[in-house]
């Protein structure tokens, strides 16, 4: 039976599946492989990988305790070989660090909000239901809402956080009649912010585009939750953690998100030697390979059939050598780039 569709059969529907068993392969059929990933949710993409790699070792990793749990109930069956940590997936380094595994041979990165978060109508994520303005991915440890965010914040804030993490063009619209609005009563419900954010759009720009909230929405999410700062933190030290033949795998649905990787990614893959030095210096060159030219997106098969992956873009790195140890010595007197002393 392949492994992909006996995932799909069991009602969840990973994305880019497919593509995710394909990069990771490579990297984890070696002995002794420890898999992370990051971004737990309900399991999808952990069962088929520890189906697919029968002694592969998994940490899962989610911030959402409802997602842990219920994932924690599937991956049951795979007994001592998954562990489960409630945390941000920032905090991997302090995780392998506890777990004494200094270095893993794949990590995965699905970004977003997950099924667990939209499927449950009372936690607000979802533009399409009436629910309390929350949006917190970790109840438990988390105070801030997205009501705190909306009755609280000053208009120029909340216009900038629209426009930086909603990518919204009306955004300064939005934000002065989400302030007009609170104080007549204070927000409190998604419903009523769908309805305002609709009424301060041009209605031209209602026709098109989907959900007129589908933006602020995101903004607001992104901000209660700190996920970019999460996620600036959160690439680098997973590259840093990857063992030479190990892999990561960013699925990013948001340009936001795909930016950052993009960026790490380049860094991290660029040959650093001056340019006006004749060799490349052995110290500058990139410890990591692209395995993906640009990002790669569904095929229309998989967006026609799980409408949520229809904004996908993944992107994957290899590390191809150890970490550069680099002694830096002063330079000696008359000595110049590229000549001699």
């Amino acid at each position: 039976m392949n492994t992909g569709d006996a995932t799909r059969r069991a009602g969840h529907e990973p994305v880019m599946l497919d593509r995710v068993l394909e990069l990771l392969a490579p990297s984890l059929r070696v002995p002794g492989a420890c898999h992370v990933d990051a971004t737990l949710g309900l399991g999808g993409h952990a069962v088929a990988l520890l189906e697919a790699h029968r002694e592969l070792r998994l940490i899962g990793i989610d911030r959402d305790p409802v997602a842990l749990e219920r994932a924690g109930r599937r991956l049951a069956p795979f007994g001592a070989r998954v562990t489960l940590e409630h945390a941000v997936y920032d905090e991997i380094p302090r995780i392998l660090a506890r777990l004494d595994r200094p270095h893993v041979q794949g990590i995965l990165f699905d970004l977003g909000v997950s099924s667990p978060q939209l499927d449950e109508v009372e936690r607000g994520f979802a533009y399409a239901h009436d629910a309390p303005l929350d949006m917190r991915m970790d109840p438990t440890t988390q105070s801030r809402t997205a009501a705190d965010i909306v009755n609280g914040y000053a208009a120029d804030d909340l216009a900038r956080i629209l426009r930086e993490y909603g990518e919204e063009r009306f955004a300064r619209r939005i934000a002065d009649a989400i302030v007009r609005e609170r104080a007549r009563e204070p927000l409190t419900s998604t419903e009523r912010l769908v309805a305002l954010v609709r009424a301060a759009i041009p209605a031209a720009t209602r026709r098109t585009g989907g959900n007129p909230a589908k933006r602020t929405f995101q903004a607001l999410r992104i901000e209660v939750n700190g996920e970019l700062t999460s996620w600036r933190r959160a690439l680098p030290a997973a590259l840093d953690a990857l063992a030479v033949g190990g892999r990561v795998i960013v699925l990013a649905y948001h340009s936001l998100e795909d930016r950052i990787a993009k960026r790490v990614f380049a860094e991290h893959t660029t040959d650093t030697t001056p340019l006006d030095l004749p060799v490349p210096l052995p110290e500058r060159q990139p410890r990591f390979r692209l395995l993906t030219r640009g990002a790669e997106t569904p095929s229309n098969r998989e967006t026609s059939a799980n409408p949520r992956a229809a904004s996908a873009r993944l992107r994957a790195i290899e590390r191809i050598k150890e970490a550069a140890s680099v002694t830096t010595r002063p330079p000696r007197r008359g000595s110049r780039p590229g000549g001699s002393a």
